[in-house]
């Protein structure tokens, strides 16, 4: 094939910086190493874990678990959910792969055609559905927390919250089309380090704003808004670098837009139903005490630290990687990739599911235990917050089991899982909230990520996508002798929990942060012990 030439006096191409050559051809993102791809990820998002942490402890101080917190999470919750079921979840699931074979396969034009259709169809259905949510608040917050309609200066004030916060939607909606075009090119760091933005707005609003609102928690809306509009300005220079910045304009006969719209449909339910299964948890909880829908929060925040730390950089990292071995055909590197994952959502999950449980109470008290939080409070967040844990290594398991379907642009088969997995949450919901309140809602939708992550596990190897590599034996008992001594040595270690409501600021965080180290150091020194290294984890996406 002969291959047209740029003009002499034009600069060479720069392969890290451009998606394309000038002879027309696309160009696909250089591959990098998964385990370093995760870590940078990692890192990042545990940066904006632990700056979403002091987020919630100034919100827990200035607000406690009364009803002007209940209404400001109610009001963050909707967009916010909504943001992870389309933006970074139907949507990113969709958008990827597709963007991945145009970069692998396609022309220079017609990625760019599809990245400017692709922007212009997401920010005009998101201002229509925006506009639509405004007007609609007071029946949204009906729909999404009955329990407030017998309060209606509640149900007032989270109406009006929500036309402030449900922007965010549209701002963050198109922050994620950006990341995603900058995750197919491997630049992990931005888009793991945009959040940092939501978790420094809102805790400028908490001290800036809120004094200036006899409702203080209106000057957390107002944060959202402002954190939408900053995380989306933060991304879009590092898009024109790559010289990939879309001119917006709505197409949606575009076959790149349609292919998406299809893939996402299915895609809403088998990507997002955990976060389903969390709002089901919200509109239970809000027809319990009051408190329930704040308890269920703090605890859920803190197991999406390793969440987020572990599973979902992991899943961010492997999406696109799936995606281009898909597109190349390498189906058994595809295979190694999967199996790669698991074994590193195990390596890390299962120990910080652990320490969650055992430390839950000492957790939140030093997070948390400050201002209008109570002593009650802590006690009914510690009760979901083990519940939560139970289910955080199947939480994680969702992340990287879904991309095997979606990178093979298979959406119809997750939708299954997540429909069985969410009849299922109903089910356990209803068991499970007599007896334990709050904590059964949250132990019902960890069983309910058990059955959802065991059926795309089980699909997934029945399919022969997922072949488990040799050595499994042997790892599994590595991992179990080394969370069984960390667990034995946390319990040694760490004093009774009624201790910690006696100590300053300061002997919390020292002795939780010796208590991390020390777990961390026993864990990691039996698997070296036993042979576990680095190097083992180690696989070129």
């Amino acid at each position: 094939m002969t291959q047209h030439q740029p003009p002499p006096d034009s600069p060479p191409p720069d392969p890290d910086t451009l998606p394309v050559v000038d002879d027309d051809r696309a160009v696909a993102p250089k591959r990098a190493g998964l385990m370093r791809s995760s870590l940078v990820v990692g890192a990042m998002t545990m940066l904006s874990r632990v700056m979403g942490l002091v987020r919630d402890v100034v919100i827990a101080a200035l607000l406690g678990a009364g009803s002007g917190a209940d209404a400001f999470f109610v009001a963050f919750k909707v967009p916010n959910f909504l943001r992870r079921l389309f933006a970074e979840g139907a949507f990113n699931q969709a958008f990827v792969p597709v963007l991945s074979e145009y970069a692998t396969r396609r022309t220079r034009q017609e990625v760019r055609e599809l990245l400017d259709a692709v922007a212009g169809s997401l920010a005009a259905v998101l201002a229509l559905l925006t506009a639509l949510a405004v007007f609609a608040a007071p029946w949204l917050v009906w729909l999404f927390a009955p329990g407030f309609g017998r309060d209606p200066a509640k149900l007032a004030l989270t109406a009006e919250m929500l036309r402030l916060t449900f922007p965010y939607l549209l701002l963050i909606s198109l922050t994620a089309f950006a990341g995603s075009v900058l995750n197919t090119w491997n630049r992990f760091a931005v888009p793991a380090f945009t959040p940092v933005l939501l978790n420094l707005s809102l805790i400028g609003a908490a001290l800036v704003l809120t004094p200036l609102f006899a409702e203080p928690a209106m000057g957390l809306a107002w944060g959202v808004l402002i954190a939408g509009a900053a995380q989306l300005a933060f991304q879009v220079p590092f898009l024109a670098r790559l010289r990939l910045l879309p001119r917006p304009w709505p197409h949606f006969a575009h076959p790149g837009v349609r292919r998406i719209l299809k893939l996402m449909a299915p895609a809403l339910f088998g990507v997002s139903v955990s976060q389903i299964n969390l709002l089901l948890d919200t509109v239970l909880a809000s027809l319990l005490a009051a408190g329930s829908v704040s308890w269920l929060y703090y605890s859920d925040r803190l197991v999406e630290l390793p969440l987020g730390v572990f599973g979902i950089a992991i899943g961010t990292v492997i999406l696109p990687a799936l995606s281009k071995r898909h597109a190349e055909q390498s189906r058994e590197h595809f295979a190694a990739m999967l199996d790669w994952a698991v074994r590193a959502v195990l390596l890390l999950g299962l120990p910080a599911a652990l320490a969650l449980a055992l430390l839950a109470e000492p957790l939140l008290i030093t997070l948390f235990h400050y201002g209008a939080m109570t002593e009650h409070d802590i006690a009914m967040a510690a009760m979901s917050l083990r519940a939560y844990a139970l289910g955080l290594v199947a939480f994680m398991l969702i992340k990287v089991l879904a991309p095997g379907f979606f990178a093979r642009q298979d959406t119809r088969t997750p939708v299954k899982v997540g429909i069985v997995a969410m009849v299922a949450n109903m089910v356990f919901n209803l068991i499970l909230i007599w007896p334990l309140a709050h904590a059964g809602l949250a132990l019902a939708t960890a069983l309910s990520a058990f059955l959802n992550a065991g059926l795309l596990g089980w699909l997934l190897y029945r399919q022969g996508v997922l072949t488990w590599q040799p050595g499994w034996g042997r790892y599994a008992v590595q991992l179990l002798g080394g969370c069984t001594v960390m667990g034995l040595g946390l319990v040694w270690l760490s004093p009774g929990w009624q201790a910690w409501l006696g100590w300053d600021v300061w002997a919390r965080v020292q002795w939780l942060a010796l208590l991390v180290v020390a777990g961390a150091g026993v864990y990691f020194a039996w698997l070296a012990a036993l042979g576990v290294r680095l190097r083992h984890f180690r696989l070129q996406g």
